[in-house]
């Protein structure tokens, strides 16, 4: 369905940067336990490991919850649906900071993610409806550079916050967040913008694409490698580097403004090379740094050895979502359920995994099981690209590409 006039011009600048703003707070929701880890350990008296296990809980939610969400969202107004979903977010983490234990804290962490699994695709899904076919791919990869600016600006602040005052003031701050947002939205978005319906058809013809279905799996191995390390990255900078609640802060600033340079770099590289070549470059980059992890025996040496990750952190899966956005536009309600799945699927291996090794080999293990998920992404992405033969930038996709490729 196309969407209304009013979109047009400044509308739909308006609209896109509302969605920034909306996957910015999603994104500062989702950094928050890894933020403020060790003050969650001590306030709760359960390990690093177990505190770590609220990251894997809440994933595993939103990988199942995701295509349910873009069930729900078809033929809905995407104005109502989008705001609903950061008002559930912002709710969902004012009691989570209430939470007194730790399972009553589970509880909510998993409810509230709900809307994670509703917003991320369903944003994606609305603008590339909104936006014309040619300026399709950049703008999706646009409204994901929230997810980015959300480690430059959320996750040192969750850390210093939980640190100096503790893990439930940086929950109020991201629910205060989220209700920001939610007015923000209901104010740029039009009405009337309608996804297609996310038929039985359509989910068939997605997985009835294996290479398809290959560049959404390189989503959840991408995901598996970095979270592996991400999950306990607060962890390693106190316990093997000694860093300070500042030092810590400043190592996720740098990260993250790292992140938000990637992923404007990533809109420009999109347009010149197509999303596939953009997916397999991040990947080069993250494997880079996860590589010559065992070379951050200081905070400085940290700080240089993830400059390759930092750039290419958030830039693949706005990568992945463009890509997939551009491969099948007809499918990307079901496409991009699945790929929101992807994500969190990621992320629960890499987060349950991560806490796995780190209470049985200890630290050094992180980096080098997280290489190794990352270099298994690389080849199924470059399998994907030469079965699909992917279209360069500026193409105009009717449908997928013929399934046998080559």
């Amino acid at each position: 369905m196309r969407a209304p006039d009013s979109a047009a011009g400044a509308g739909l600048a308006s609209t896109r940067r509302a969605l920034l703003f909306g996957n910015f707070v999603i994104g500062a929701g989702l950094q928050v336990v890894a933020g403020t880890l060790q003050d969650l350990s001590r306030s709760l008296d359960v390990s690093v490991a177990t505190a770590g296990q609220l990251i894997s809980i809440a994933a595993v939610v939103v990988c199942v919850a995701a295509p349910l969400a873009a069930w729900l969202g078809r033929g809905r107004d995407m104005r109502r649906l989008l705001t609903g979903a950061l008002l559930w977010y912002g709710i969902g983490h004012a009691v989570c900071a209430a939470a007194t234990a730790y399972l009553p804290l589970v509880g909510a962490r998993a409810l509230s993610m709900l809307a994670a699994a509703l917003f991320t695709p369903q944003a994606a899904a609305a603008i590339a409806v909104m936006s014309p076919p040619q300026e399709r791919a950049a703008a999706i990869a646009f409204i994901f550079i929230g997810w980015s600016a959300s480690a430059v600006i959320g996750a040192p602040i969750s850390s210093y916050v939980g640190e100096v005052l503790g893990w439930r003031h940086a929950f109020s701050l991201v629910a205060g967040l989220a209700l920001l947002a939610a007015a923000v939205l209901w104010r740029s978005m039009p009405s009337g913008v309608k996804t297609p319906p996310v038929s039985a058809a359509a989910w068939k013809a997605a997985l009835r694409q294996p290479a398809l279905m290959a560049v959404v799996l390189v989503t959840a191995l991408q995901g598996a490698g970095q979270f592996t390390v991400l999950s306990y990255f607060l962890p390693f900078c106190k316990q093997v580097l000694h860093a300070t609640a500042a030092q810590v802060s400043l190592a996720y600033l740098w990260f993250g403004a790292l992140g938000v340079t990637g992923n404007v770099l990533l809109v420009r590289l999109v347009g010149r090379v197509g999303p596939g070549r953009s997916v397999n470059v991040v990947l080069c980059a993250i494997a880079t740094s996860l590589a010559c992890w065992p070379l951050a025996t200081s905070m400085p040496a940290l700080l240089a050895l993830v400059v390759p990750w930092g750039l290419a952190c958030f830039a693949s899966n706005s990568a992945q979502q463009a890509r997939l956005g551009h491969l099948a536009p007809q499918l990307t309600p079901a496409l991009m359920a699945m790929n929101t799945s992807a994500i969190y699927l990621g992320q629960a291996i890499g987060a349950a995994g991560g806490g796995a090794l780190l209470a049985s080999q200890g630290m050094p293990a992180l980096s080098w099981a997280g290489l190794g998920w990352t270099l298994l992404a690389l080849a199924t992405s470059a399998w994907a690209a030469w079965r699909l033969q992917e279209p360069r930038p500026g193409t105009a996709v009717a449908g997928i590409p013929p399934a046998a490729g080559r």
